[in-house]
């Protein structure tokens, strides 16, 4: 991985290099663009950024400027703004040699992001507008493989939830199935023993009414006892007549 990087950004300074050699000139609107050259190549960015824009703020979408103005953002990893520079420089840019180096530099801000799919995009974008280019050719097979690396990767996870999902909704069919099952059991068991509290030995009429006589006969008997033992025998007395 480090390998192909480093050979990445060698291609992308290669290109920046080439670029600036287009931009040599003596005329006045272009001392800025100059200025900022030199600040690039001895990698003060962020200087050569300045130059680059007080070149643009004299003659808007100048060629080199703009292309150049990528070249020290994306130096300075601020990938996001070195993309929209060199989109712009394609789009604005009828030269097609520069136009290919724009979409190639494109496409290796987006390496930088791991941006795979738009990666490739614009090396195809660029190989359109010169396709004897073989760093292009090189970086897009790159960009390629990465691309169907992480679709594969995708599939690997979308697979592995899919099964645990699917082992999550066994496991609930399961414990339904348990709870069912034992709801089922209560139920049986419940109705057992409402069955045996129901299984009481019934009387006729006559059977009753005869143990209704029999109880009442000897709760009679019970009383008349009782009033036995509470009477007390009482002497009589005669009084005799003197």
């Amino acid at each position: 991985m480090k390998s192909i990087l480093v050979f990445l950004l060698t291609a992308f300074s290669f290109m920046s290099a080439v670029a600036q050699l287009n931009q040599l000139s003596t005329a006045p609107d272009k001392k800025e663009t100059r200025n900022g050259n030199k600040q690039f190549d001895k990698g003060v960015y962020a200087d050569a950024e300045a130059s680059y824009k007080k070149a643009l703020d004299k003659k808007n979408n100048m060629p080199e400027a703009t292309f150049n103005l990528g070249d020290a953002v994306y130096e300075q990893k601020r990938y996001d703004e070195a993309a929209k520079q060199f989109q712009l420089s394609a789009q604005t840019n009828t030269d097609k040699n520069v136009k290919a180096k724009a979409y190639h530099n494109l496409g290796n801000t987006y390496l930088e992001q791991q941006k795979w799919e738009d990666a490739a995009k614009a090396y195809k974008d660029a190989l359109k507008q010169n396709p004897k280019d073989a760093e292009t050719k090189y970086n897009l097979a790159y960009a390629n493989a990465m691309l169907q690396q992480q679709k594969n990767q995708s599939k690997d996870n979308k697979d592995k939830k899919d099964k645990k999902d699917d082992k999550k909704d066994e496991k609930k069919d399961q414990d339904k199935k348990d709870q069912q099952k034992d709801d089922k059991q209560a139920n049986k068991d419940k109705k057992d023993q409402q069955q045996k509290q129901g299984q009481q030995p019934k009387l006729s009429k006559e059977e009753a009414e005869k143990m209704l006589q029999a109880m009442q006969g000897e709760e009679q008997k019970t009383n008349e006892k009782m009033q036995k033992k509470q009477m007390k025998v009482v002497n009589v007395k005669i009084e005799k007549d003197w």
